[in-house]
């Protein structure tokens, strides 16, 4: 027998999407409950790097001073076939010139508790098992209390809600069970990071590898990561796309001891230096996660599968997609009327649309190895063609470069169609 509650909206998962999407909702003053199935502090498997996109969505939620204590970081700094660009981030109206560094098991935390202040209920240790139907329509979810807290002892609950929100993150079960499914034909990425001590955990700069090799100096396909922390440590990864011919022979342990083994030995990574196992994981990207809206539910961040394909990169997405969606269940909410929904399909592609349409033509592209070190080797002789190219992957063009930002697109899609063929 279940024991009943009722809400506005449901959030599931309380990560960067359903965190922030619990953040807008409350602070307009309706009832949110976010369950999250794990207790805070937590870890993810994840790069840590925030972009100016990411710092952006932070500022507004009111955590710019909680920032302030981590590693800022001035741009990247891109590595391969012998050239070294350090580029910092472009100046831009909307978007600080800065980013940050910080663990997922700190940031996450730090976006939970203020969507409580801002008035939004968290549940922890609790899952969400399975929508609760009325006529066909979500109304809700049985949520289970792990009994991993105090006062909770195994306790099954149905949460009631107008509204239900899906960020239980890219292996989202309550989606699956809504019916959303990946898009095979798009491009499926894998990433895997551990933690050393290095003395150069605080430099200004995140790092890029993109000519990976083994130790007989062999290609090998993906691109690789050091980001300092700031803390002692560094985040060490490495990624991959699924456009890579043979990718799923592809040990992807066995690729993070190759870049771990060949990066630049001033970082001083190495089996003493580690500070524990890295782990890994598959990310959906470009949007693949589909549908993202029904008559009362919304998805939003990695269970949409919104990771950038151009650079792997999740949270800005997750924060700007967990905003969206509060924006238009509001508007369900004010005017009584789940046809509001709707417009959330429209608000993504006008957002990300033409950008995740191009950066999937660019990522199957590059999974050929001779387009890809073509491509790096030519950019990385030009400052001006790495720097234009950041600006495009890290989605950061300026409002007066937006005529152009179609051509621009288009102009990579040339790019990669003219380059040499394996």
């Amino acid at each position: 027998m279940y024991d009943a509650s009722s809400y506005d909206v449901l959030v599931v998962g309380a990560g960067p999407s359903g965190a922030a999407t619990g953040y807008w909702l409350a602070q307009r003053g309706h009832r949110v409950l976010i369950v999250e199935k794990a207790h805070f502090p937590r870890d993810k498997t994840c790069g840590d790097g925030l972009t100016p996109r990411a710092v952006r969505q932070l500022n507004d939620m009111g955590l710019a001073e909680r920032l302030a204590p981590h590693l800022r970081y001035d741009g990247l700094r891109a590595i391969g076939h012998g050239f070294t660009l350090e580029m910092p981030w472009p100046d831009h109206p909307d978007f600080p010139s800065y980013g940050y560094v910080v663990r997922r098991r700190d940031l996450d935390a730090m976006v939970a508790e203020q969507a409580v202040k801002a008035g939004a209920t968290l549940w922890t240790g609790a899952v969400a098992t399975e929508p609760l139907l009325e006529g066909g329509i979500v109304r809700g979810a049985a949520v289970h209390h792990k009994g991993d807290s105090p006062g909770s002892a195994g306790r099954d609950e149905a949460v009631r809600a107008r509204f239900v929100v899906v960020a239980d993150g890219a292996n989202s079960r309550f989606g699956r069970a809504l019916g959303c499914a990946r898009r095979r034909d798009f491009p499926l990425g894998m990433a895997i990071r551990g933690y050393y001590t290095s003395p150069y955990h605080d430099e200004p700069w995140i790092e890029s590898h993109l000519d990976i090799r083994d130790r007989e100096g062999n290609h090998l396909p993906g691109y690789g990561w050091i980001f300092p922390v700031g803390d002692g440590t560094i985040n060490v990864g490495c990624g991959l796309l699924s456009t890579f011919k043979g990718w799923k022979d592809i040990n992807t342990s066995q690729l993070m001891d190759a870049f771990s083994a060949t990066a630049p030995a001033r970082w001083g990574i190495s089996p003493e230096t580690s500070t524990g196992a890295p782990t890994g994981g598959r990310l959906p990207t470009g949007g693949s996660v589909v549908p993202h809206v029904g008559p009362t539910w919304l998805v939003v961040g990695d269970a949409a599968g919104s990771v950038n394909p151009f650079n792997g990169e999740g949270i800005s997405v997750a924060y700007e997609t967990g905003r969206l969606a509060a924006d238009v269940v509001h508007q369900a909410l004010e005017a009584d009327d789940g046809l509001a929904l709707a417009t959330y399909e429209q608000r993504l592609e006008a957002t990300y649309g033409l950008y995740f349409k191009v950066a999937r033509t660019f990522v199957r592209a590059i999974g050929n190895p001779a387009v890809m070190r073509e491509l790096v080797r030519a950019g990385m002789q030009s400052r001006p063609l790495m720097e234009w190219v950041l600006r495009i992957m890290a989605n950061l063009l300026r409002p007066d470069e937006l005529g152009p930002a179609e051509a621009a697109y288009k102009l990579v899609a040339a790019i990669v169609a003219a380059a040499p063929v394996a």
